[in-house]
């Protein structure tokens, strides 16, 4: 017999999140990032890069190539991106228009994460324990409370900012996995909604490069709604099984099949890391993740915790197979939000406080750091923070935006604005204890992309690269690149205008002239039909060195 349920919660405590505050903690995360910079190195560009190619009509929709280099089966989100630029390029340029859908994509796994939890929260396994003299908190008050919740877990992990924000097939297959969660938890209340979003959730993560998570996430599905006590979940596990053979199929046709598994992992170093990465990639949803586990021990089936439990767990092995793969574990960051909302019920008061002061001193610190780097490059003082930009930033040129400042500074009033609510009494609402971790991520976010822009985009970007490469190349040049990596080949395309044979032996190419990775310990020479023009340094690299060589024999015919 199952153990009472651990939730005791009061109407006082089940009040939601202000809409509007809940739409600025999105947009203060979403938005940043979108404008003022180039396609970053190198899954953002490299995927940009097929986008484009595809938009331009240099490569066709279902065989991309960058330089000559096909791409890998993650056909849908290339043709998302280049349907946007075609549609939108003329207007906002290529790499904005790129980013849009992904971003709506990023919202989209936003709005799904709190239905899910929403759904979730309303089963009747999931409802706190009613009083003896009432004062409960109603069904429908707590489950949004707990779907707030869930939504700031969510923004507050931090494996989601970098990855989050590119341009890469990964943040379609976080999406599909989104509404897949979204599709289970809703099985048990709605009957059209949910089966269209399993039929389109596992084929659509089969087209963006995961079929095999997709095979197990259908198998997973399966096995709890088989397991329910709820008649419609039962029923709704041929929609499932439907899928799953859609994705089968679909994975098969566009021969997205493929195995990424590595062994590493199996090593002590290996595991090592795979627990660093856990740590800091997860947090703070995995430590309130596994209070729920714990506290909701003797209810590990019902559909509240099985469901997210079983989705993070996939992720989590596909990780493990791929060696300690973070792009494969941030699929798991939406379940893992789940899971992490319904630790809030049963959260002690001191428990809340220690999450509260820490995000109080970590984040206050980290914008505090943040500001005094932007002081240090406008006005020079302290010294240290600017001579560190010029360092890893060569050649960057120091500007100033208002707009970008005062933004930055309203963003920081309103984090010390949270900050004395928070300390303050209001102790009552559910989602109290997760208000602190999300806006201080977003607001860190933010500083980063508006403050430290424009010199990240200076050695993050392959621009400063390939203007050094233009200046010994003509433009419109066709350029041998064998050994160069796809990022840096679509960098040579796309920011070069390029014609870059990215296939073709050194040997046996026609092109006249040639670019060669090199290191400064390692000299490769591709032989003596060419002649060295000079070895560039990358920005942000000692190691890495680009020779740029030209032909000094006629090319083969």
């Amino acid at each position: 017999m199952n153990s009472p349920n651990p939730a005791l919660v009061t109407q006082r405590a089940a009040q939601r999140l202000p809409r509007v505050a809940l739409v600025l903690f999105c947009a203060a995360y979403v938005l940043p990032g979108m404008f003022g910079r180039d396609p970053w190195k190198s899954a953002d560009i490299t995927a940009f890069g097929y986008m484009v190619n595809i938009a331009n009509g240099q490569t066709p929709w279902f065989a991309p190539t960058v330089g000559g280099l096909p791409a890998d089966a993650a056909l849908l989100p290339y043709w998302l991106g280049a349907v946007f630029i075609k549609l939108l390029g003329p207007w906002f340029g290529p790499a904005l228009a790129a980013r849009i859908p992904f971003a709506l994509l990023l919202v989209f796994v936003l709005v799904l994460t709190w239905h899910a939890t929403y759904h979730l929260a309303r089963t009747e396994a999931a409802q706190p324990l009613p009083f003896a003299f009432g004062g409960e908190a109603s069904p429908i008050d707590y489950a949004r409370a707990i779907a707030d919740g869930a939504l700031l877990a969510l923004i507050a992990t931090l494996g989601l900012l970098q990855l989050g924000h590119e341009t890469t097939p990964e943040l379609a297959q976080l999406a599909s996995v989104a509404l897949f969660v979204y599709a289970l938890a809703a099985s048990r209340f709605r009957a059209f909604e949910p089966k269209l979003a399993v039929l389109a959730a596992l084929p659509a993560l089969a087209a963006s490069g995961a079929p095999s998570i997709a095979l197990a996430l259908g198998a997973v599905g399966s096995v709890i709604c088989n397991a329910s006590s709820y008649e419609p979940a039962r029923r709704f596990m041929p929609w499932i099984g439907a899928s799953t053979l859609l994705a089968a199929l679909l994975a098969t046709v566009l021969g997205a099949w493929g195995m990424r598994t590595s062994a590493s992992s199996l090593s002590l170093a290996g595991a090592w890391e795979l627990l660093r990465l856990l740590a800091w990639f997860t947090w703070p949803a995995w430590a309130l993740a596994l209070w729920t586990i714990w506290r909701w021990r003797d209810h590990l089936w019902h559909r509240h915790i099985a469901i997210p439990l079983g989705c993070t767990a996939v992720s989590l092995f596909a990780c493990i197979a791929m060696g300690g793969s973070e792009r494969a574990l941030m699929l798991g960051l939406p379940p893992l939000a789940v899971l992490a909302a319904f630790a809030l019920p049963t959260l002690q008061r001191s428990t809340a406080a220690a999450i509260d002061w820490f995000s109080v001193c970590f984040f206050t610190v980290f914008a505090a750091v943040i500001w005094v780097v932007y002081t240090s490059m406008q006005t020079g003082v302290p010294s240290q923070p600017a001579a560190n930009i010029a360092r890893l930033a060569p050649g960057y040129v120091r500007s100033f935006s208002v707009f970008t400042l005062v933004l930055a500074a309203l963003a920081t009033l309103a984090w010390l604005w949270l900050v004395k609510w928070r300390t303050g009494r209001n102790r009552h609402p559910l989602w109290k204890s997760l208000v602190l971790p999300a806006s201080g991520v977003a607001l860190c976010w933010l500083l980063v992309m508006t403050l430290l822009l424009p010199p990240l985009d200076q050695a993050r970007s392959y621009r400063s690269l390939v203007q050094r490469v233009a200046r010994l190349v003509p433009a419109g040049a066709c350029i041998a690149a064998p050994d160069m990596s796809r990022a840096q080949v679509v960098a040579l395309e796309y920011l070069g205008g390029f014609h870059v044979d990215a296939v073709t032996p050194a040997a046996t190419a026609r092109c006249e002239l040639l670019l060669q990775m090199q290191t400064r310990q390692t000299t490769r020479t591709p032989g003596a039909g060419w002649k060295l023009l000079a070895r560039e340094r990358r920005n942000t690299s000692d190691e890495e060195i680009t020779a740029v060589y030209r032909r000094a024999v006629p090319a083969p015919q």
